[in-house]
């Protein structure tokens, strides 16, 4: 195969078949080495499991740097192939639009657009492993490109923001007593009454993002006591926080505490511990709708066919890990449709129409950027 014959629908026929749920994605991966290998482009695979692939001039003399990311792991469990030709044409099964149908119009992109080792400009394809758990390919990757475009399901929709998830446990502590003389101890469960109203107005006074809204700060998991006949001296309340720009997640968790402890009686103790992970919290990014990258492939996107719609991404992506360079997020399918969830579901699909679409508007912009 050449760059120039590769064909993305092809492409992910066989890519869907590939069960890489979970952190089994050798196959697949081996599958995506192969395919670059066959167009005669060298990749290599780095120790956290990315694959990185690159055209053009050389990282220390390139004036621009353009990367194309996307992620080859998909969620359990692994749903079938099919190719539903009768009707809209679709391609069903595991990881067709999350991610591997992005994947697919992503590298017909790379193929079709080289800068050559004289030109001043450099292509790179890094694909990581993790995405879908812990993002530890992702947020390995050292690539100081001037933009990204990230492949994920957007409808052919330019999403130039997201908002950001993290997650921690607020811990209340007071003093454990019988219950018979509730006032010889300190109720930290009495007390989560207190902290449940900081969280309701957490972000009262804060400005909603002019394309992400409001940030939400929603309780999901809560513990407390020992015996029923007790005065509990601990609780513990998990919550998750999707953030907006500006907003970091230290600053997130020095915030919480603060405003928390204003509410809560003086004397229950208040902590509040981000929870433990080996990688970065995805957190918020946005890109000014007006870069050249946002205008250039909306404008490719409509010209394929597209909607050519420019908004926020809903789901918390590795594009954060980028950020703040300009990065976009971009590709064929969505995560949800009238009938309800589609990525991440059983009746997961993508319209090969779509694909095709997608790996155009890509080819357009990627070759206006490097040109």
């Amino acid at each position: 195969m050449t760059a120039s014959r590769f064909d993305p629908v092809a492409f992910l026929e066989r890519a869907v078949r590939i069960d890489s749920t979970d952190a089994d994605v050798a196959e697949m991966r081996s599958f995506l080495v192969e395919t670059l290998e066959r167009a005669d482009v060298s990749a290599t695979v780095d120790d956290a499991g990315n694959t990185l692939a690159s055209r053009g001039a050389p990282v220390e003399t390139a004036t621009r740097h353009v990367v194309l990311n996307t992620h080859i792991d998909t969620v359990p469990p692994h749903v079938p192939y099919e190719r539903d030709a009768a009707g809209d044409d679709v391609i069903r099964g595991r990881g067709s639009c999350d991610a591997k149908g992005p994947l697919a119009a992503l590298l017909a992109a790379f193929f079709a657009v080289d800068p050559g080792p004289d030109a001043d400009a450099r292509v790179t394809l890094a694909v990581t492993p993790d995405e879908e758990v812990l993002s530890t390919g992702a947020a390995a990757l050292d690539l100081d490109a001037d933009c990204y475009l990230v492949g994920e399901p957007t409808g052919l929709d330019v999403c130039t923001a997201a908002k950001g998830r993290f997650q921690g446990t607020l811990a209340l502590s007071g003093s454990a007593a019988h219950a018979a003389e509730p006032d010889s101890g300190v109720n930290a469960v009495a007390a989560l009454e207190f902290a449940l109203g900081a969280i309701r107005t957490f972000d009262a006074d804060r400005d909603p993002h002019p394309d992400l809204g409001a940030a939400t700060l929603t309780p999901t998991v809560v513990e407390g006591g020992a015996a029923t006949n007790q005065v509990p001296a601990d609780c513990s309340l998990v919550v998750d926080r999707r953030s907006v720009p500006p907003e970091t997640a230290e600053g997130f968790r020095s915030s919480l505490v603060t405003a928390v402890r204003e509410r809560v009686p003086d004397d229950v103790g208040v902590s509040f511990a981000l929870t433990d992970r080996p990688t970065p919290f995805l957190e918020a990014f946005a890109t000014d709708p007006d870069h050249e990258l946002v205008r250039t492939l909306a404008a490719a996107a409509r010209e394929a066919g597209g909607s050519a719609r420019v908004r926020p991404f809903t789901a918390a992506t590795e594009a954060s890990y980028f950020a703040p360079a300009p990065t976009v997020v971009f590709g064929p399918g969505v995560l949800a449709d009238d009938e309800g969830a589609v990525a991440h579901a059983e009746r997961e699909y993508v319209p090969v129409q779509e694909v095709e679409r997608a790996a155009e508007a890509l080819t357009v912009t990627l070759d206006a950027l490097v040109s």
